[in-house]
């Protein structure tokens, strides 16, 4: 039986790992389908803020990967109009999956030259539209919105919402008439059968942060909170830097810490050494200011690390399931109450909380029903 296939246009792609949570969302979905749809990748042949493409890609025209998705890494001077427009129509495709909002090339482009076309289009808005993101220059995105709306780039597209939150989001921004269908990202295919063994020893506590440093992931909050914290924390920060004015004020933040709690950039990390990275720490410290979906949280779950993360995201009602917090970031409070009774805690007090983390993930990655709303949300 012939696949459907399935055109998808995203800034960054495997090998390609530094972008994070849009590159892993797109991997996971090619791991989940690859058997039931012909993925055809479009996407740049080097990685999130690198210039040197990667070694052994051959940009500018289909290659097919180990997996079976086929990839077109284009070089610098290969993104262009004219490429686009021979890829959009050189074959049938059943859909156009395009990843993100604000991207040129990736994102406005394609819908630019599809504008009143029959091929089916969808969009998933990978969290740029949360209340978060929102804040950050607010006027220049509303405007590009408002200019999308009027060249009519989103009349009869198809948007795809992560959680209940990111589907109002998206009515709110692009039109209560907008068609938004409610498909949660996939997470990576479980390999654990157990959580993974940690030693507690009350007063002391190991956390972990896998995120890029920016304004939105709330690294500076993170640092502060645990200015009040009793006990001796080690708290690594792993992943790229994107704003260095802001890592500035993270490493002034580090400064006046006491000298019992040690912050350490640790720089990136390959997706597939976080899991194995999970088994040394105690929990995962990451207060963001939105997660549409947050492959990190889940994947630390699925290993048994309890989280530390804002209310802002769809891991909710942890404490109650002994998973971990979610908790308002309108104070610093509340998280550090929350590292201290983890520093507190002794290995009879923390085993509970690995076993509960591990349920959630456990029952989310096993669940069938996001890989069949995310196969009829492409190839329907």
């Amino acid at each position: 039986m012939t696949k459907p296939k399935v055109l998808v246009f995203i800034d960054w792609y495997l090998p390609g790992y530094k972008a994070g949570g849009p590159v892993r969302s797109m991997a996971n979905l090619v791991d989940h389908l690859r058997d039931r749809v012909d993925l055809h990748i479009v996407t740049t042949n080097a990685d999130y803020t690198e210039q040197t493409p990667y070694t052994g890609v051959t940009s500018d025209s289909w290659t097919t990967l180990p997996g079976g998705e086929k990839v077109w890494y284009a070089s610098t001077s290969g993104v262009n109009k004219a490429t686009w427009r021979k890829i959009l129509w050189q074959e049938n495709w059943a859909t156009v999956y395009i990843n993100g909002l604000y991207s040129r090339w990736f994102s406005v482009m394609p819908l630019w030259l599809l504008r009143g076309s029959s091929l089916r289009r969808v969009v998933a808005a990978r969290g740029m539209l949360a209340k978060g993101m929102m804040k950050h220059g607010s006027l220049k995105k509303r405007a590009f919105l408002a200019v999308m709306k009027l060249l009519g780039c989103y009349k009869d597209v198809i948007f795809q919402g992560t959680n209940v939150e990111e589907v109002e989001d998206v009515k709110h921004w692009i039109g209560a008439a907008t068609t938004v269908h409610l498909v949660s990202n996939l997470g990576r295919q479980l390999k654990n059968t157990s959580p993974a063994p940690r030693t507690k020893i009350p007063g002391e506590i190991r956390l972990l942060s896998v995120a890029r440093i920016a304004v939105e992931k709330n690294t500076l909050f993170a640092i502060q909170c645990l200015e009040q914290v009793n006990g001796k924390v080690t708290y690594d920060l792993y992943g790229p830097i994107y704003d260095q004015a802001y890592w500035k004020q993270c490493e002034a933040a580090i400064a006046k810490l006491p000298s019992s709690i040690a912050v350490t950039y640790k720089g990136a990390i390959a997706p597939e050494a976080v899991g194995e990275l999970f088994t040394s720490y105690h929990a995962l410290f990451m207060p963001s200011q939105g997660e549409n979906f947050g492959h990190t949280m889940v994947e630390a779950l699925a290993s048994g690390l309890p989280l530390l993360i804002s209310d802002r995201t769809p891991w909710r009602e942890l404490e109650p399931k002994r998973a971990g917090w979610d908790l308002s970031i309108d104070g610093r409070s509340l998280f550090t109450e929350a590292a201290q009774r983890l520093v507190e805690m002794d290995q009879t007090a923390y085993d509970p909380w690995t076993l509960g983390a591990f349920r959630i993930g456990e029952r989310y990655l096993n669940d069938p029903v996001p890989v069949n709303r995310t196969l009829e949300l492409i190839a329907p």
